[in-house]
């Protein structure tokens, strides 16, 4: 039996996990699970899944939790903040950790469960984004595994061989193909792009997302993210990375050799293939996942990425050129600028002019450590609101 703890139980992702866990239960046990402030899905999941420890980041919402679980005779310890988020992650009965929240608010409880030395099922991306030398480095020194739970981080990790590790070159890859289906708005009128509303940013053809990830789908910053995930989960640099627009996600993403081959990943789009995958790595068992029908399917499409409807991307590949805290600045003037067009502040097109502006206008220099990383995150959140203010 296996422990299992998640960060963001109630998302799209820490759902997931839970199904995949319940047709499981000779292998796992929940011992711990966090969310923001969903308190009606928390009490369902405490009733269903028991859990030891239970953290919510909104105090007020603990709060509630803690009183009905009392009342309905839970046992588990309720925390709150980030203290609470901590205490999940470096839970002394869990194995893995599920790392599904979202934003830069999941760096340091993941942080310190990789300094721990534990299996980290990785589904934050903004870890790697904000700190990837850094998370990385601590990983080799506590020898915590590393295993990606994005479709296409997963997909990649399947298509290398097992001593990918030793370098790209020697393992004889010669780029990694990150696929992308191109959200609601491939084929949109780009002067129809101003006038998005959050509804239809939201509405993914393909996957089931939360709204803030769903509206990084639509202006690709999700897969600009992505590219910035990879370099460091896999050693690669920025030249060795391209996304291929493949609106069928289908094929979650290839990995070309020297040889010429190209291996690519398959499977219906549903996230409880990679969180199966990486729950029983190096084994394999069922995520309840339809099998892949290639006759339904019937045609595969690629085309390039337009980085004029998608210049988020065009930012993401500069932010990991440049290096050191530009990521960083890079993913929170993004998420400032989600958030505003989410609340009816900003229109869809302003979302990358926030970026660019925050990338151009704020300073950024070297990583050097966890504070100078977050101080950039914080004072670039600050710059990329003035910028938002400024476009009102």
């Amino acid at each position: 039996m296996r422990g299992v703890a998640i960060l963001g139980s109630t998302g799209s992702i820490g759902i997931s996990t839970l199904d995949v866990v319940e047709r499981h239960p000779d292998r796992y046990r929940v011992v711990a699970l966090s969310a923001n402030t969903d308190i009606r899905g928390m009490l369902e999941q405490c009733r269903t899944h028991r859990p030891q420890l239970v953290a919510m980041a909104d105090p007020a919402s603990a709060r509630a939790v803690e009183q009905r679980l009392r009342a309905e005779g839970i046992p588990a310890e309720v925390m709150a903040g980030a203290a609470g988020l901590e205490a999940v992650a470096t839970h002394p009965d869990a194995d893995d950790l599920m790392a599904a929240i979202v934003g830069a608010a999941g760096v340091l409880p993941t942080l310190a469960a990789v300094r721990l030395g534990r299996r980290i099922l990785l589904a934050n991306k903004e870890a790697l984004v904000v700190s990837g030398d850094l998370f990385m480095a601590a990983a080799r020194n506590s020898g915590a595994r590393i295993l990606p739970i994005d479709s296409e981080h997963n997909a990649v990790f399947q298509c290398l061989p097992a001593d990918f590790a030793a370098g790209l070159e020697r393992a004889g890859v010669e780029r990694i193909l990150l696929t992308a289906s191109g959200g609601p708005f491939r084929q949109r009128s780009l002067d129809e792009l101003h006038a998005v509303t959050p509804e239809q940013a939201c509405a993914h053809p393909n996957w089931d997302m939360g709204r803030k990830i769903s509206v990084d789908s639509a202006t690709m910053m999700n897969k600009g993210l992505e590219v910035i995930e990879a370099r460091w989960l896999f050693d690669a640099q920025p030249d060795q990375i391209q996304v291929v627009v493949h609106p069928q996600s289908v094929i979650h993403s290839l990995v070309q050799y020297v040889d010429g081959s190209v291996l690519a990943q398959l499977g219906n789009p549903d996230m409880r293939t990679p969180i199966a995958h990486a729950l029983a790595w190096p084994q394999r068992h069922a995520s309840g996942v339809a099998p892949l029908d290639l006759f339904a399917v019937a045609r595969l499409d690629f085309e390039p990425p337009d980085l004029r409807r998608f210049p988020c991307l065009r930012l993401a590949f500069e932010a990991v050129g440049a290096g050191g805290t530009a990521p960083a600045v890079l993913n929170a003037a993004n998420e400032v600028a989600v958030a505003s067009f989410l609340g009816g502040r900003l229109a869809f097109t302003g979302i990358a002019e926030v970026v660019e502006r925050t990338l151009a206008g704020y300073p950024h220099g070297p990583a050097d450590g966890l504070d100078a990383l977050l101080a950039a995150d914080a004072r670039a959140r600050i710059f990329a609101e003035q910028q938002v203010q400024s476009m009102v």
